[in-house]
């Protein structure tokens, strides 16, 4: 992972934490297996855990990502940039070794993260989440990590926007509910049936 991408840790820190039957009420848990944390990985770019197993992960991977989504969870809520730095910190040590300059695609030198050979995909992730934080919290602010706007959703995420203005977790899909349930309260006061047969998507 490149010390400058903070926006793919951030971003991911962002869905894995939305991904929780508390966030996801209609449809429930999205990592409910290790083929549905598999899939998340991949829409990701994230080849986690390459070097052994085959790549894919195990119920345990599993089990230990459930953890890393409520440690990412307790982050984003943290009072404090002290606390946000302090978890984040604990998370890239938990597989990191150290800064090294590699070349990119392009063939440029650039400064990576580099993991420990047969690091766990839990430990893994945990460095990029804790890498993607700690670089919102140097470059952009703690104020960048925010609750959903919408009064119907539990979800957090990390805003990475240039100009910081982003209120919904799922902004195709809160902000959408929002308009719909504020329609949906304009009809009531005034009296009007809400169109038969009208359906919405949910978490």
């Amino acid at each position: 992972m490149l010390f400058s991408n903070y926006a793919l840790g951030a971003g991911v820190a962002t869905d894995l934490v939305n991904t929780s039957a508390a966030v996801r009420v209609s449809t429930g848990e999205a990592l409910h297996d290790p083929a549905a944390l598999a899939r998340f990985l991949d829409e990701h770019g994230l080849h986690l855990g390459a070097g052994f197993r085959g790549g894919r992960p195990t119920d345990e991977d599993l089990t230990q990502v459930h953890a890393l989504r409520r440690e990412t969870r307790a982050l984003l809520e943290a009072a404090t940039e002290d606390e946000v730095a302090d978890g984040a910190n604990r998370l890239v040590r938990r597989a990191a070794t150290g800064p090294a300059l590699l070349r990119d695609a392009d063939g440029r030198w650039q400064w990576h993260i580099t993991t420990m050979p047969r690091s766990s995909v839990a430990d893994e992730l945990a460095v990029v989440v804790g890498a993607g934080l700690l670089g919102v919290l140097h470059t952009l602010s703690h104020d960048r990590f925010r609750h959903c706007a919408s009064p119907v959703c539990g979800g957090m995420f990390v805003d990475t926007s240039k100009a910081g203005r982003r209120r919904y977790c799922m902004p195709g899909l809160c902000g959408n509910r929002l308009n719909v349930a504020n329609h949906r309260a304009r009809q009531q006061r005034s009296g009007e049936a809400p169109a038969a047969g009208r359906r919405t998507r949910d978490h």
